[in-house]
């Protein structure tokens, strides 16, 4: 009995240990100067008053993170500039593929759980994916397509990795119209599933595993989610993810008392200025049928929203005193599953993987994770140093002749002791 005591009360302990060690929620108020010259990191903001003044963008949060500290984190410009509404760290984004690091996560806690295997054919959950083509040629004209069997199979691992050959770009956007497949948003009554089921019809640019394709593959991973688990994707990430991590603003379409704090999207055409974006990008967060939800780029969130997420990466799947998700597993997601695919920068399971190769490219540390979406949102984890930076904006296209993402690495490197 004292034995059993003994080794209860040492696991406790070391558990308690370890909850203490990371964490558990962003701490705000405390004095940074440990880490920072906190003068040098003031410099985004006379950059980015440079920016808003000039109308290259219409509003940003940038937020940075050390070891839990909120070091920074200020808003610049307008949520509305026409009615000139003033930007707010609170204001909620358009998330667009900084959606798909939190569908990820979420579907390797299946993975977990043995429920799905890495290298699985699709077709043993998704049986429409069973007689893919590879296209050959394509007529512009008549919107028509030769194509050929694909000789490789697609498995789980080809969705996670953007390697399946799936593609929504240039012609295959046309091809994607015209069979009907909804890729990031849509007004209708169209089901995930049903979405995915009509992805399906597309032709590949390649075969699956030769190269690696941009596309909405996440969508696949957020369908078969949902067959696994037999909940609807946003209930399942909010189950997984969200809640875990007390990510209480994030959502495919905002609750109508959270629709005030959305930011107006704009865009900025080359020589021209901020205009206001009309139709379904703009406001897909409040209107339509509100059916279809897209983890590949429809999440809206706040910037706090996303940090918490961040800090679960860095506390190696801990955070708000729940584990959502293993270290190991996090660590296989780190790794470059594309080769050289992409030249000196790797991908892995969500995200940028900064290779050695890649490292005289950037200011940001080997080994760090980034990723960001169409309409601006951005993010650095990096382990090595503990730092979370995060850049939120809404403008498209993002961005013409200046690079505010790449400016909030720099500053905020620069300033580290």
């Amino acid at each position: 009995m004292m034995l059993t005591g003994l080794f209860a009360s040492l696991f406790t302990s070391c558990s308690q240990k370890s909850t203490e060690q990371k964490p558990q929620q962003l701490i705000y108020g405390a004095n940074c100067s440990d880490a920072f010259y906190l003068d040098r990191l003031n410099l985004i903001d006379s950059a980015y008053n440079t920016y808003i003044a000039n109308g290259y963008m219409p509003q940003c949060v940038g937020m940075v993170v050390h070891k839990g500290r909120v070091v920074y984190e200020k808003a610049f410009g307008w949520r509305d500039i026409e009615k000139q509404i003033p930007c707010q760290t609170t204001d909620i984004f358009r998330m667009a593929s900084s959606s798909k690091a939190i569908m990820c996560v979420a579907f390797m806690t299946l993975f977990e759980e043995g429920k799905v295997q890495l290298d699985e054919p699709i077709t043993k959950y998704i049986p429409e994916f069973e007689h893919m083509e590879v296209l050959d040629s394509f007529d512009s004209s008549t919107c028509t397509w030769t194509s050929h069997p694909a000789s490789k199979t697609l498995t789980v691992r080809h969705f996670l990795t953007h390697t399946s050959g799936l593609c929504i770009d240039g012609i295959y956007g046309k091809i994607a119209d015209k069979l009907g497949v909804p890729t990031h948003m849509s007004y209708d009554s169209i089901p995930l599933q049903e979405a995915v089921r009509l992805l399906a019809k597309m032709p590949l640019k390649h075969e699956p595993g030769e190269a690696f394709t941009y596309a909405c593959n996440t969508n696949v991973i957020g369908a078969l989610c949902e067959i696994l688990s037999g909940k609807d994707i946003y209930t399942f990430i909010k189950e997984r993810v969200l809640d875990p991590c007390g990510m209480t603003d994030t959502y495919f379409y905002l609750p109508k008392e959270k629709q005030d704090r959305l930011v107006t999207l704009y865009e900025y055409p080359k020589g021209g200025s901020l205009t206001r974006v009309e139709g379904i990008y703009q406001d897909f967060p409040y209107t339509g049928a509100q059916i279809f939800c897209s983890p590949s780029a429809g999440l809206c969130g706040t910037i706090q929203d996303y940090a918490k997420f961040c800090q679960m990466i860095l506390n190696n799947g801990e955070f708000n005193g729940n584990r959502i998700i293993g270290r190991k597993t996090l660590e296989l997601m780190q790794k470059n599953g594309v080769g050289k695919m992409r030249g000196e920068i790797g991908f892995g399971m969500a995200w940028d993987v900064f290779t050695p190769e890649n490292a005289h490219n950037t200011i940001v540390s080997e080994g760090s994770m980034r990723w960001g979406g169409m309409f601006g949102t951005d993010y650095i984890i990096d382990p090595q140093e503990q730092l979370i930076v995060l850049m939120y904006v809404n403008n498209m296209p993002n961005f013409s002749g200046y690079n505010p993402k790449t400016l909030m690495h720099q500053v905020t490197y620069q300033a580290l002791k």
